[in-house]
């Protein structure tokens, strides 16, 4: 999460979604940069509201608006399911190693995911007031907007990339993605292109 004072801007960090690029790209530039522990990088925008808000808004004196960049459902779950199948992971109860992607799918989609398939939503993540939310497919538009907002050029490195993988699922396990996650879908045709 990155806290851009004079611009009034807090970024988000939503997982897999390029938000270790922008990191990069602007911590040096903004006047707070949450890191570490992830539970922190990655808050919601609940927590935010309730935690951090007061402190960065002095009490309502400062207003702040709230910016994140979003994937596409199935693509982030590629991406998750993808980075969870990195060497470094072999062993441990997170990794996908060896597994197809629709086993992933399907984990994640059961009433208590193991420890691989809990990744959270990007719906639940931002419920609540974001309002500026960019597509990660376009993530031109939201550097063009931070650009514009800091008064910066931003150059985006690549960081944090997922591995390749096949991230194929049947069509009767995508349809039941999209309904039973029908929030995040939704979600995703809201953001900004």
């Amino acid at each position: 999460m990155l806290i851009f004072w004079d611009a009034r801007i807090v970024l988000l960090a939503v997982p897999k979604t390029g938000s270790t690029a922008l990191e990069a790209a602007l911590a040096s530039r903004a006047d707070a940069a949450i890191v570490n522990p992830p539970g922190l990088k990655h808050c919601g925008v609940r927590k935010y509201d309730r935690e951090l808000r007061p402190f960065f808004e002095r009490g309502g004196q400062r207003p702040m608006e709230k910016m994140a960049v979003i994937r596409e459902p199935v693509d982030w779950l590629g991406s998750w399911f993808r980075y969870r199948s990195r060497p470094a992971l072999r062993g441990h109860a997170n990794s996908t190693a060896g597994m197809q992607f629709a086993q992933f799918v399907e984990a994640y989609l059961s009433p208590e995911p193991l420890a691989f398939a809990r990744v959270g939503s990007q719906a639940v993540m931002l419920a609540g007031s974001v309002e500026h939310l960019f597509r990660h497919d376009d993530l031109g538009t939201a550097t063009a907007f931070l650009a514009e907002r800091l008064g910066t050029e931003v150059t985006l490195p690549r960081a944090n990339v997922s591995p390749p993988g096949d991230v194929s699922l049947p069509a009767a396990l995508e349809a039941r993605l999209r309904t039973e996650r029908a929030e995040d879908f939704a979600l995703w045709e809201c953001a900004a292109s």
